[in-house]
């Protein structure tokens, strides 16, 4: 529990961006903490752990039935929430694909 509430306060760090996710449902993990997100890019878990041998975070994109969608390895504290958020909300040429895609 201990490791999960570390991970959820990094993620509080940036409320804004957390919360353009549609951040939700949080779960503690033995090592780390899961959550749903429902962002531009992903819907479906997100699941992050910490890897005590490296010292770094392991993240795991997971369907609705946690089947894994994707896994990005060694990611450093300070990089945690923009990793999540490159692979949930944000992507190149960002603006432009949300106004298509909502007028």
């Amino acid at each position: 529990m201990e490791i999960a509430n570390y991970i959820l306060s990094i993620l509080k760090t940036d409320l804004n961006i957390v919360w353009s996710w549609g951040f939700n449902s949080p779960k503690p993990l033995e090592n780390g903490l899961s959550f749903k997100v429902q962002g531009f890019l992903y819907k479906g878990w997100v699941s992050v752990e910490y890897n005590e041998g490296s010292d770094l975070f392991d993240i795991k994109l997971l369907s609705d039935h946690l089947k894994e969608v994707k896994s990005i390895e060694g990611v450093y504290v300070d990089q945690l929430v923009d990793v999540i958020d490159a692979s949930v909300e944000c992507s190149d040429n960002y603006e432009e694909k949300v106004k298509s895609t909502y007028g």
